[in-house]
């Protein structure tokens, strides 16, 4: 079957009223452009509902995509960063949504840069910027941006990407460590949660997808639990100088 074909079956079944991920006239028609075959490997299953495994991290269903897109709702020729470039789909379709020179994305993990560029290449979307560089830093050098979409989970919205929001921006992530929900957070601080969802927690600079511990808040609840057992307690708190 021709891929426009099954493009356009994935989009259908992702409006139909069991799913209702797809509500919006402009995300419906991003989605039917970007040939998904040019980021997933399997041509066929690229258009089925379901997360692929990359590199040690998560290819985000179709309906994932969709909701996390409808969610952040952004305007044409608004600026968007991606922070979690993956593959290059969802960076694809903003382009599709915004005009692909208005879209920046970051990945912490090379490999995952490099293959972004190259799928964004075969699909067309070469104006599209990928760089590598940790997450919650975003990307200052293009900054302010109008939306600002994070593909991992974080306890608390990163107060670097807030920072980088414009006036009346938006930021849409996945908010929570054990029970997660798509949040939108609004550039003065609101937020309001869309419903659940799981996510793969954000990483930190020298971590790789697919290690043991991934997470920057146990991580450093950790360190600082090490540092406290070798602080002085007690009596060791003070020297006593006797007469």
């Amino acid at each position: 079957m021709e891929p426009a074909v099954l493009r356009d079956d994935m989009v259908d079944s992702l409006e139909h009223e069991s799913k209702g991920c797809v509500r919006s006239e402009a995300v419906s028609v991003a989605m039917r452009e970007v040939s998904r075959h040019e980021f997933v490997e399997d041509e066929r299953g690229a258009y089925a509902d379901r997360s692929f495994e990359r590199f040690g991290t998560r290819v985000l269903a179709p309906s994932t995509v969709a909701r996390l897109l409808e969610a952040l709702s952004p305007d044409a020729d608004d600026t968007v960063l991606v922070v979690g470039a993956g593959v290059g789909y969802t960076a694809a379709v903003l382009a599709e949504l915004v005009g692909g020179r208005h879209v920046q994305a970051v990945d912490i993990d090379r490999r995952l840069v490099y293959e972004a560029r190259e799928n964004l290449s075969a699909a067309g979307y070469d104006e599209v910027l990928v760089d590598c560089r940790d997450g919650a830093e975003g990307f200052p050098e293009y900054a302010p941006y109008d939306r600002i979409l994070l593909e991992a989970a974080a306890v608390n919205p990163p107060r670097g990407l807030l920072d980088q929001l414009a006036t009346g921006g938006r930021l849409v992530m996945p908010l929570g460590a054990g029970e997660q929900s798509i949040a939108v957070v609004e550039e003065d601080g609101d937020v309001t949660r869309l419903g659940g969802c799981a996510f793969n927690p954000m990483l930190v600079e020298g971590e790789q997808a697919g290690t043991v511990e991934r997470n920057r808040t146990r991580r450093e609840d950790r360190e600082f639990a090490e540092r406290a057992a070798r602080s002085k307690r007690g009596w060791e708190l003070d020297w006593i100088e006797w007469d």
